[in-house]
């Protein structure tokens, strides 16, 4: 963006399934990234504290990615439409303060309901998360009937821009958890100048 690239697309979102098609240049994925990471800094979530990502391959899953990196925390995606019970096992071992999810995945021929899986998979765990922020999507709308919850866009209509947190290498960016088809899934901790280094050296 300071060299003059703000326009340049840096996320291109062309989902077949929903006929959507979208650009995000760096300027406005950068303003939009600052501002869900406000979101996230006035519900209590700073450097070092762990969250579950639980969303379809929209363009908010990446936004809510880069978000929690701005400011320190620590995320987990956890693959959106996993079962109830294999999203409580990585509830309870992360122990996050925050789950971002969405209202509903689509499937080629079939909606998938994330508010009813997440529900399920929250009262399962032993851990409770402190909120919850649902993507509201126009193929279907979810009932936020909990204290805890608030819709992405209402949240983000009230934030303010929260500015880049600075990091060690060895402090960890992610988690990211095996399969557990042979026991106890485990979660893989990724730091953030490895993960920089190895991403920049496959490029």
């Amino acid at each position: 963006v300071n060299q003059g690239r703000g326009d340049q697309a840096a996320l291109v979102y062309d989902s077949a399934v929903t006929d959507t098609r979208r650009s995000y240049g760096f300027s406005e994925l950068r303003d939009t990234v600052a501002l869900f990471a406000g979101v996230l800094v006035e519900r209590g979530v700073s450097k070092g504290d762990r969250v579950i990502i639980y969303m379809p391959m929209v363009p908010e899953a990446v936004i809510a990615m880069l978000a929690w990196a701005r400011i320190g925390a620590v995320h987990s995606v956890v693959f959106g439409g996993f079962a109830s019970k294999e999203l409580a096992v990585r509830i309870d071992d992360s122990n996050p303060k925050v789950i971002v999810s969405a209202s509903c995945g689509i499937e080629p021929g079939r909606l998938v309901k994330y508010k009813p899986l997440l529900d399920e998979a929250i009262e399962l765990a032993k851990h409770k998360p402190e909120k919850c922020i649902i993507l509201q999507r126009k193929e279907h709308i979810s009932s936020l009937n909990s204290d805890i919850e608030i819709s992405w866009e209402s949240a983000m209509e009230t934030a303010n821009p929260a500015d880049c947190v600075p990091v060690n290498s060895n402090d960890p960016l992610y988690i990211l958890y095996t399969s557990g088809t042979t026991g106890q899934p485990k979660g893989i901790v990724r730091d953030t100048g490895g993960h920089i280094v190895a991403l920049k050296w496959t490029m």
